[in-house]
């Protein structure tokens, strides 16, 4: 669930609605025994009252309810495997706007609801009576050990002898989740860092900031002579990185610097990746140099798990920065990246710039165009044809990926190729016909 906070279906009688009936859902699948919730938040303002609601309606249910604060989502997901929580519940919108909230449920083995599952709940809401009057209001106070137990698992991936870097790091907390999860682990770690918007007041999440802005990250690398910087997004589940020259690095980047690594010692399940169609064609060429295959999904880091978990490969991600460590996580978690970086420059020595100096990423556009309706694509025939010309002048040469954001009502228009100008062109026309056809005008 995903959208403007205070609005349908993140109003207050449809969360209230919603902790009901996952409560009453949990307690037809768990037996004789009380579910056992875990609850967390991101920073934006809308996020207590919507815990609270949450709160509200489950609690209804006789089903027991702890309550984290502020954390990361992949910081939930931890806690939920960990104890055996029969669900574990994220208050967040990530990426999104301070305006917008969501909420995201994992299983008690840490996984994200199947499609399925989440249908079912979605009915179950649907069949929710209207509350009577209003619930009374449910003072949650955030138990610190949950965080504390949370940042001792992730001290706990990176060997204390391990060389630690003899430079500062420049750490983007996005003034989200990581505000609260960075600074400690980055101290336990015994790690310099400088560290960029960690003070949330609501409504700056994401602002300006963050893995989707890390220009002002790259540039204070630049400053201070960092080994390297990191920028997370809104919830931390994601996170971009700068070179000491200012370049930015993004989960193409990543991969390319651990999946040899994880080869070289025999780490790589099936010597294989996997990507998205968004992945870029650099990135793919690179490994094969390497002896690495990469397997592509569709967008979204549930159908890279879902591809991982299916041929049992353990490495896989987005250029979001959103990465999957089988091994170590179900999720994607920017602070296990920034650990799994600093375990390949501490053991290989390199720098951050020699770690992903072999990849050469092919120019590539995102073109995000506000769409009126998401119609599918293959039915609008200008749009259609369009896509389908272009396509076949770039050949071998290039790829086009366009789509609909599942979570904006953007068309996303995707496009790569060895040339830059051919890039553009290609581009140019095909957003010029969603435009004109679907467009907001």
């Amino acid at each position: 669930m995903r959208g403007e906070a205070g609005l349908y279906p993140l109003d207050q009688e449809t969360v209230f609605k919603f902790g009901k009936a996952l409560g009453r859902l949990l307690h037809q699948t768990n037996g004789a025994g009380q579910p056992q919730v875990i609850l967390g938040e991101d920073t934006r303002e809308s996020s207590r009252w919507i815990s609270g609601t949450i709160s509200r309606g489950i609690s209804s249910t006789g089903t027991r309810l702890f309550y984290a604060g502020v954390i990361t989502t992949p910081g939930i997901a931890f806690l939920t495997r960990h104890h055996g929580f029969t669900a574990g519940i994220m208050v967040s919108a990530s990426h999104n706007p301070y305006s917008d909230n969501g909420i995201k449920v994992f299983s008690n083995s840490g996984l994200k609801l199947s499609e399925a599952q989440e249908l079912e709940i979605e009915r179950a809401i649907e069949c929710e009576r209207s509350p009577n009057g209003t619930a009374p209001q449910q003072d949650l106070k955030a138990e610190p050990e949950f965080l504390g137990e949370y940042v001792s698992y992730l001290c706990g991936l990176l060997p204390e002898s391990l060389r630690r870097p003899k430079s500062p790091l420049v750490v983007d907390c996005a003034n989200g989740s990581a505000s609260r999860v960075a600074p400690l682990l980055i101290k336990d770690l015994g790690i310099d860092a400088r560290i960029l918007n960690a003070a949330p007041d609501g409504r700056n999440i994401n602002f300006h900031c963050g893995s989707l802005f890390p220009a002002s990250m790259a540039r204070e690398v630049q400053a201070v002579k960092a080994h390297f910087g990191i920028a997370f997004d809104g919830d931390a589940d994601r996170a971009i990185f700068a070179s000491p020259d200012g370049r930015i690095a993004d989960g193409d980047h990543v991969l390319y610097a651990v999946a040899p690594f994880y080869k070289q010692r025999q780490n790589l399940e099936g010597d294989t990746v996997v990507g998205t169609l968004m992945t870029n064609l650099g990135l793919e060429h690179a490994l094969v140099r390497n002896g690495i295959a990469l397997r592509r999904t569709a967008v979204g880091d549930r159908y890279v798990l879902e591809e991982m978990l299916r041929c049992g490969y353990n490495l896989g991600g987005e250029p979001s920065g959103h990465i999957i460590f089988a091994d170590l996580s179900l999720v994607g978690d920017g602070m296990i990246t920034l650990l799994q970086i600093l375990r390949v420059l501490g053991e290989t020595g390199a720098s951050f710039t020699e770690a992903i100096s072999g990849l050469k990423q092919y120019p590539q556009v995102i073109r995000n165009v506000p769409v009126r309706e998401k119609r599918p694509l293959e039915a609008i025939p200008e749009v259609a044809r369009t896509i389908e010309a272009c396509t076949r002048e770039l050949g071998d040469e290039g790829r086009i990926v366009v789509r609909y954001s599942g979570t904006e009502r953007l068309a996303r228009v995707m496009v790569e190729a060895e040339d830059e100008a051919t890039v553009e062109h290609h581009a140019g026309l095909i957003t010029k016909a969603i435009e004109s056809t679907i467009g907001v005008a």
